[in-house]
């Protein structure tokens, strides 16, 4: 059996993305798609004094009809606030440096989209579920649209089992995976909590949060578990 997991590029994504990610065999990265705002693209959320705040990476022109990998941030100044926001926000956690490290090591990368496939690779480096082989869709030749895009990136690298966020239940055509011998499983999130409570607000946070409460034992919070698609659908309906 080969795992893929396709995701687009997340500003440190939150950690259900990560219990995603450990299931993967092969990961792709969909670093050409097209932008769409109001995604995680370019933003997170943080846990300050309780509550949770955004952190959002300005783009050029809002980012409109642009491909993730031709994004590009509306100055640097929102490194600096950025950086403060997480300092409020970890200040009592005690792994908060290599947290904060993770941040300046992405947040220095020469472009957009090497920052924000870095907010993935550093955290899930450090705590020990980087996926085997990692790719990016835009160096693969494989062209369309939708899913049979996804199908035929799953089918370029051998995949037997396709594992997705629950976004694609909206567009997926299941059986014709099934037809290729592409079997279709959706994330069942654990959404397990952390911390003492003070550091845990929700799961939905930053995964530099998780990091800071609980460092390399940050794994150990990660819980992947899969649905196959028609539990899924009819646990939906």
């Amino acid at each position: 059996m080969t795992r893929v997991v396709i995701s687009q590029p997340m500003y440190f994504p939150w950690p259900g993305f990560f219990e995603q990610m450990m299931l993967a065999d092969v990961y792709i990265w969909l670093d050409d798609a097209q932008f769409s705002k109001g995604s995680f693209t370019n933003r997170i959320q943080v846990n300050i004094n309780g509550q949770r705040k955004w952190m959002t990476i300005p783009l050029e022109g809002k980012g409109t009809l642009t491909s993730i990998a031709e994004l590009r941030p509306a100055g640097s100044s929102w490194i600096a606030s950025h950086r403060e926001m997480l300092r409020q926000s970890l200040s009592r956690l005690p792994a908060r440096t290599a947290a904060l490290e993770m941040f300046d090591m992405a947040t220095g990368e020469a472009s957009l989209l090497n920052c924000l496939i870095q907010s993935a690779v550093l955290p899930a480096s450090y705590i020990g579920i980087s996926p085997a082989r990692v790719l990016r869709s835009s160096e693969m030749g494989v062209t369309g649209s939708s899913w049979q895009r996804v199908l035929d990136l799953v089918k370029a690298v051998g995949g037997t089992e396709y594992i997705t966020g629950h976004g694609a239940a909206a567009y997926m055509d299941h059986e014709a995976f099934e037809r290729e011998g592409v079997g279709v499983e959706y994330m069942e999130y654990s959404k397990t909590p952390w911390g003492s409570g003070e550091s845990f607000v929700s799961p939905y946070v930053t995964i530099l949060d998780l990091i800071a409460a609980e460092g390399k034992g940050a794994a150990d919070r990660l819980i992947p578990r899969t649905l196959g698609w028609r539990q899924f659908l009819e646990a939906r309906s």
